[in-house]
């Protein structure tokens, strides 16, 4: 099915953030644009859930009278490329405070990921920063960002002068660990469930 190109393809009609998703950040043929993104039915199989929407003439599920429907039944308990867990939650949130809100937020969040796959993925971090952005609340992200850029500051004319490769290693590894530690105090598992 060709699906008519969404105007803000970064959150989904079922209400996955696509702007934190990996396979949004995938170089080549598997990248995936977001949701009805340009070149989204070249490369995404068949979606029940946005030909709904796209019939009913709706943006997003939580516009329907009867979200969430047998749809989303069992839905929400295993991921796929991206995390499940926070998506009736953030539709109800899209809802209930406004849709240019919710942008507001997530292209905040996308920013921070964005900047974390620029200067602090050593190769090996994609899927952890994209499942902490999306999972942490924006405050704390952003609170997390906020100590991760200080104690790199702190390191440098360090051993992150030395050796690029060191010092991306290094980085990665600060952010890791504070992500990782204040994933630990709100209880969230930074881990996709399969």
């Amino acid at each position: 099915m060709v699906y008519k190109e969404r105007e803000y393809p970064l959150f989904s009609a079922c209400g996955l953030n696509c702007g934190l998703c990996s396979r949004f950040y995938t170089d080549g043929a598997s990248r995936c644009p977001g949701c009805a993104g340009e070149g989204f039915s070249e490369v995404h199989p068949p979606c029940g859930i946005l030909s709904c929407c796209q019939r009913k003439g709706l943006e997003y599920c939580y516009d329907c009278n009867e979200f969430p429907c047998k749809k989303y039944d069992s839905w929400g308990d295993s991921d796929s490329f991206i995390t499940h867990r926070n998506f009736l939650a953030d539709m109800e949130k899209a809802r209930d405070f406004g849709i240019e809100a919710y942008k507001d937020e997530l292209n905040a969040k996308v920013r921070i990921l964005e900047e974390l796959l620029d200067s602090y993925n050593d190769g090996r971090r994609k899927g952890f920063y994209c499942l902490a952005v999306n999972l942490l609340d924006l405050a704390d992200v952003e609170g997390v960002m906020e100590r991760v850029r200080a104690e790199v500051s702190s390191l440098e004319g360090g051993s992150l002068g030395i050796d690029s490769q060191v010092a991306l290693k290094e980085k990665a590894a600060i952010a890791v660990r504070l992500f990782g530690a204040k994933a630990d105090e709100k209880g969230i598992v930074l881990k996709l469930r399969k």
